[in-house]
């Protein structure tokens, strides 16, 4: 997780078309990461397409005019990859039709920006990713957009005082999906929480989540409302249940992108998934009024220690296995539900 910029104007374009129902979350990483491309006639202004069928969905990418070092090939793998990690972690895609639209930026590398909306150029899902010509297989090996602009698909539109649940969600869950696929190590996302979670905390003056539009509030503080909600449930259940079963209950009613609801009716479904009450209290508290986070006493009681050559973990902590049942390397992680 790391800085962001939301708006952009360019140009790849991804779609995604046909059903929704998705690649199971026990597919194994290496099974989905499978590339099998076809080319496909391109639209005017489109320079090349191709397709792609990933767990019922079909990935249609089409690259606007621009000059990219690396071959599209690359770029297919990786935006096959983040949309993979997406379907682990909610159990399939999102939605049945989305596009993604990237377009090169000249003289720059890396993935720059990404905007994604609902109900788009005839797609329930668009997203816009803007690609730097120079950039490298070690760039995209570090870049986050992709995956967290996908995951605002998983997430129904919300009035604009609520814009930090999307942001937030998808700040909080782009890294628990890529551990789940082993392209990122637990202890380098929670060293990232542990380093970012802190600019979520309200400053003085804050007036609750809903009414502080801030960019370390809408980003980090919509982040850190998942990751104390995420304990709680899982507190409250015996770790049971956590805060994917209640957002994969929300997608099964149809809670994606394209439909707009209000915050209280999805985390009602939410709650009523995990048989407790956690996100809609939680919600009552941190909307209109500054709730600080005790992180230090959070870190321990989760079992994650600051060392001088990073982060170490305590097997003995009292919640040791919630934090792997959030974000454990892919061998431990638990499923949901479970």
């Amino acid at each position: 997780m790391g800085e962001l910029v939301r708006k952009s104007r360019w140009m790849v374009a991804v779609v995604l078309l046909g059903t929704a129902s998705g690649t199971s979350a026990a597919a194994s990483p290496a099974a989905q990461s499978q590339p099998n491309w076809k080319t496909v006639p391109t639209a005017e202004g489109i320079a090349a397409s191709s397709e792609l069928d990933l767990g019922g969905s079909k990935l249609h990418v089409d690259f606007a005019p621009g000059s990219l070092d690396l071959p599209n090939e690359v770029f297919l793998k990786h935006i096959q990859d983040a949309a993979s990690a997406v379907v682990v972690f909610y159990g399939r895609f999102p939605v049945a039709h989305a596009g993604i639209l990237v377009v090169p930026a000249a003289g720059r590398h890396g993935v720059l920006q990404g905007t994604t909306w609902g109900g788009r150029r005839g797609f329930q899902g668009f997203t816009r990713l803007r690609i730097g010509e120079h950039t490298t297989t070690e760039d995209l090996k570090d870049d986050w957009t992709t995956t967290h602009e996908l995951v605002h698909m998983a997430f129904p539109g919300m009035p604009q005082d609520q814009h930090w649940i999307e942001e937030g969600l998808a700040t909080y869950i782009e890294p628990l999906a890529r551990v789940m696929t082993g392209d990122l190590q637990a202890r380098q996302v929670w060293g990232d929480m542990v380093r970012g979670m802190p600019k979520g905390e309200p400053a003085p003056g804050d007036e609750g989540l809903d009414h502080t539009h801030t960019w370390g509030r809408t980003y980090w503080g919509g982040g850190l409302f998942c990751l104390v909600a995420d304990v709680e449930i899982r507190r409250a259940t015996g770790n049971r249940k956590g805060l994917r079963d209640a957002l994969r209950a929300i997608l099964e009613q149809g809670g994606t992108i394209d439909q707009d609801w209000s915050l209280d009716k999805a985390l009602a479904i939410g709650d009523q998934a995990t048989g407790t009450h956690v996100l809609t209290s939680m919600y009552a508290k941190w909307k209109d009024a500054a709730v600080p986070v005790d992180l230090p006493k959070l870190w321990n009681e989760l079992g994650i220690r600051v060392t001088d050559s990073g982060i170490d973990f305590s097997s003995s902590a009292p919640l040791a296995s919630v934090r792997d049942a959030i974000a454990g390397d892919a061998t431990t992680a638990a499923p949901a539900g479970h």
